[in-house]
Protein backbone atom coordinates (compact mmCIF):
# COMPACT_ATOMS: atom_id res chain seq x y z
CA UNK A 1 0.00 0.00 0.00
CA UNK A 2 1.12 3.33 -1.22
CA UNK A 3 0.78 5.88 1.52
CA UNK A 4 -0.19 9.47 -0.23
CA UNK A 5 -1.48 11.89 2.30
CA UNK A 6 -1.44 12.73 5.74
CA UNK A 7 -4.27 10.74 7.86
CA UNK A 8 -5.61 10.97 11.32
CA UNK A 9 -8.02 8.23 13.41
CA UNK A 10 -8.91 7.78 17.22
CA UNK A 11 -9.23 10.46 20.29
CA UNK A 12 -7.18 11.40 22.56
CA UNK A 13 -9.54 9.52 25.64
CA UNK A 14 -8.71 7.40 28.13
CA UNK A 15 -8.60 3.70 26.55
CA UNK A 16 -8.16 5.30 23.46
CA UNK A 17 -5.35 5.80 20.87
CA UNK A 18 -5.09 8.63 18.11
CA UNK A 19 -3.28 7.31 14.98
CA UNK A 20 -1.27 9.88 12.40
CA UNK A 21 0.11 8.93 9.38
CA UNK A 22 1.74 10.29 6.68
CA UNK A 23 3.46 10.01 4.08
CA UNK A 24 7.80 9.51 4.55
CA UNK A 25 10.94 7.73 2.73
CA UNK A 26 11.09 5.32 5.36
CA UNK A 27 9.61 3.99 8.50
CA UNK A 28 9.03 5.67 11.46
CA UNK A 29 7.53 5.47 14.44
CA UNK A 30 6.47 7.20 17.28
CA UNK A 31 5.32 5.86 20.44
CA UNK A 32 3.70 8.07 23.04
CA UNK A 33 1.95 6.12 25.61
CA UNK A 34 0.90 6.27 29.03
CA UNK A 35 1.38 2.32 29.09
CA UNK A 36 4.71 2.82 27.15
CA UNK A 37 6.53 1.26 29.94
CA UNK A 38 4.44 -2.12 30.83
CA UNK A 39 3.23 -2.31 27.05
CA UNK A 40 5.53 -0.64 24.73
CA UNK A 41 7.11 -3.81 22.81
CA UNK A 42 3.42 -4.92 22.96
CA UNK A 43 1.90 -2.05 21.53
CA UNK A 44 5.03 -1.28 18.55
CA UNK A 45 4.52 -5.49 17.72
CA UNK A 46 1.21 -4.53 17.02
CA UNK A 47 2.15 -1.11 15.33
CA UNK A 48 4.55 -3.62 12.84
CA UNK A 49 2.13 -6.45 12.48
CA UNK A 50 -0.36 -4.16 11.05
CA UNK A 51 1.92 -2.30 8.73
CA UNK A 52 3.27 -5.99 7.65
CA UNK A 53 -0.55 -7.13 7.07
CA UNK A 54 -1.35 -3.71 4.26
CA UNK A 55 2.64 -4.14 3.08
CA UNK A 56 3.36 -0.56 4.38
CA UNK A 57 6.89 0.34 4.78
CA UNK A 58 7.58 3.51 3.60
CA UNK A 59 5.11 5.83 6.41
CA UNK A 60 5.63 7.54 9.47
CA UNK A 61 3.25 6.78 12.50
CA UNK A 62 2.45 8.87 15.40
CA UNK A 63 0.82 7.19 18.08
CA UNK A 64 -1.16 8.80 21.40
CA UNK A 65 -2.19 5.59 23.59
CA UNK A 66 -4.14 6.15 26.27
CA UNK A 67 -4.16 2.96 27.48
CA UNK A 68 -6.16 1.65 24.23
CA UNK A 69 -7.16 -2.65 24.30
CA UNK A 70 -4.70 -4.08 20.81
CA UNK A 71 -8.24 -4.30 18.89
CA UNK A 72 -8.87 -0.91 19.63
CA UNK A 73 -4.95 0.21 18.42
CA UNK A 74 -5.31 -2.34 15.91
CA UNK A 75 -8.85 -0.97 14.37
CA UNK A 76 -7.54 2.80 14.47
CA UNK A 77 -3.94 2.30 12.80
CA UNK A 78 -6.07 0.23 9.79
CA UNK A 79 -8.83 3.34 9.50
CA UNK A 80 -5.73 5.79 9.30
CA UNK A 81 -3.90 3.86 7.44
CA UNK A 82 -6.91 3.42 4.74
CA UNK A 83 -7.84 6.75 4.82
CA UNK A 84 -4.28 7.64 4.14
CA UNK A 85 -4.12 6.14 0.87
CA UNK A 86 -6.07 6.54 -2.97
CA UNK A 87 -5.64 2.85 -3.83
CA UNK A 88 -8.24 0.08 -4.51
CA UNK A 89 -8.68 -1.20 -1.42
CA UNK A 90 -8.40 -5.36 -0.45
CA UNK A 91 -11.05 -5.97 1.65
CA UNK A 92 -9.90 -9.51 2.14
CA UNK A 93 -6.16 -8.01 4.28
CA UNK A 94 -8.08 -5.50 5.89
CA UNK A 95 -10.95 -8.12 7.55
Amino acid sequence: MQITKVAVAGTLESSDAQVRIAPANTLEIELNSSVGKQFGDDILATIHDVLKQFEVSNVQVIVEDKGALDCVLRARLKAALLRATDEQINWEKVL
